[in-house]
């Protein structure tokens, strides 16, 4: 769950509403400033328990590079609506949910940026789109199904939500942090924004995605193979996957993993210039080139 250094919409930016064919989703919308040329769209896709806000601090700036950026909450999380079912949350059922949102964005390719979890979907998305992706970009995600102390979490949170209400869940999340001398944020906003957030998740979604980054199969060989640009990165301190699983994964797809130094499992949050600097070079090198529909999948 990544925490955002503020909450306030930045310049350039405004909240939308996606349709999607399983319901509309929320996002954030940041355009170029008038006179900015325009390189091309991005998408940006939130982990489990994350959100929109979650790239809150690089908005403006990817704005002010040329990029149209959009930023979404998935079906279940904070302001989307989602079913109750968990069954409604598989990787495949959220990447037809982007395919939707991307299809209404543009005409042409756009750029991908998958987040953790949202890495999973957006690697989905790129497998069963590729035409439609000018190119992926993960951060801080893995191969495959989350390891280690990240899965027993993930474990606790999906039996949770099987008997307890998000209210509940959160305070007790917050007993334990407590215990654990886990620092608050100094700002009272972000603070009431991420009790907000996580009470707001729908349960089906805290099981349905929780299984899903459970048991995420490897599908790093067939991303390969898709010969789509692509960029692995991580924070320097991750802790979700493993650094050194993620480097292992991008030398599979022929590439080597950017480490953002002051960052953790979530650079956007906190080291945003950072971030903007390595999606920017990234993007300027897979730049703007429109192709005709024909060439899209489905």
């Amino acid at each position: 769950m990544s925490t955002p250094p503020f909450v306030d919409l930045p310049p350039h930016t405004e909240a939308v509403q996606l349709p999607t064919a399983s319901g509309e989703l929320a996002g954030l919308r940041a355009v170029p400033p008038e006179g900015v040329e325009r390189r091309g769209t991005a998408v940006l896709v939130p982990g489990y328990t994350g959100s929109k806000e979650d790239f809150i601090a690089v908005l403006a700036p990817l704005a002010e590079a040329g990029y149209e950026v959009v930023a979404v909450d998935q079906r279940g999380q904070n302001e989307s609506a989602g079913p109750q079912d968990p069954a409604a949350y598989t990787l495949a059922r959220l990447a037809d949910d982007l395919a939707d949102v991307v299809e209404g964005l543009s005409p042409d390719p756009v750029h991908v940026f998958g987040h953790s979890f949202g890495g999973l979907v957006a690697r989905e998305y790129a497998l069963s789109h590729p035409g439609r992706v000018r190119s992926l970009a993960v951060f801080d995600s893995g191969p495959a199904a989350v390891p280690g102390r990240s899965a027993e979490q993930a474990k606790l949170l999906v039996a949770a939500a099987g008997f307890m209400t998000a209210e509940q869940i959160w305070a007790e999340m917050q007993k334990m942090a407590a215990a654990q001398g886990a620092p608050q944020h100094p700002d009272a906003a972000v603070r009431a924004f991420l009790k907000r957030r996580f009470e707001a998740n729908d349960l089906g979604m805290l099981i349905g995605m929780g299984t899903a980054i459970l048991q995420a199969p490897d599908r790093t060989d067939e991303l390969a193979a898709a010969g789509l640009p692509l960029l692995v990165a991580a924070g320097a301190g991750d802790d979700a996957w493993p650094v050194e699983l993620q480097k292992e994964m991008a030398t599979r797809l022929g590439t080597e993993l950017v480490l953002i130094e002051d960052a953790a499992h979530s650079p956007a949050a906190e080291n945003p210039a950072a971030t903007v600097r390595v999606l920017t070079g990234f993007w300027a090198q897979n730049g703007f080139m429109p192709v005709e529909r024909a060439t899209s999948s489905s």
